[in-house]
């Protein structure tokens, strides 16, 4: 099909005017595509990850220390997609690009970079799942918390997500939330 403007135009999901950069802190859900399970699985209200959860979940630990001014929260890696809580510091500027601060598609982009690279090396290497074209979904997710009630709900959504899972088989509303307005 050809490329046609009218009809193929991208919807941004960003809040229009917000500056993405500013110190704070975000809620993301970053999805598999084609919402492939293989970063593990459901047993009794736990997720018990996988190989491939197990370096999702490493990468995500690590992102502060090879991201000076990015810290991390709250997170549940879930099979098929990932809830976290980023936080951009005052101080956030990245190591490679001293004159501009981190935005969060920075963040989330560099995330999914990071592990897309090592889930080509597990499906290399070590005999992981493959993935059509791409791992994540080509978006994701977001809100920014606003307030520390807010944040203390997110945190405990997240941690309930297992237990959600397993009530909800088809759990697709209850993972997207609804975009910052």
């Amino acid at each position: 099909m050809k490329y046609d403007a009218a009809k193929h135009h991208r919807r941004s999901i960003r809040l229009k005017g917000y500056d993405y950069s500013q110190a704070g802190a975000y809620f993301v859900t970053i999805c598999i595509k084609d919402g492939l399970h293989t970063l593990g699985e459901i047993r009794n209200s736990q997720i018990y990850l996988s190989e491939p959860g197990l370096m999702v979940q490493t990468i995500w630990n690590e992102l502060p220390l090879h991201y000076p001014g990015v810290e991390v929260d709250a997170f549940v890696v879930m099979p098929d997609h990932f809830h976290g809580i980023i936080v951009l510091m005052p101080d956030n500027v990245s190591g490679d690009r001293p004159q501009k601060p981190m935005t969060l598609p920075d963040v989330v982009h560099r995330f999914k970079s990071l592990t897309t690279t090592k889930y080509r090396h597990g499906v290399a290497k070590l005999g992981w799942t493959p993935f059509p074209k791409k791992f994540w979904q080509r978006n994701y997710h977001k809100h920014i918390i606003r307030d520390e009630e807010s944040c203390e709900k997110i945190r405990e959504y997240i941690l309930n997500n297992p237990i959600a899972w397993e009530d909800d088989p088809l759990h697709l509303e209850k993972y997207h939330p609804q975009p910052d307005m």
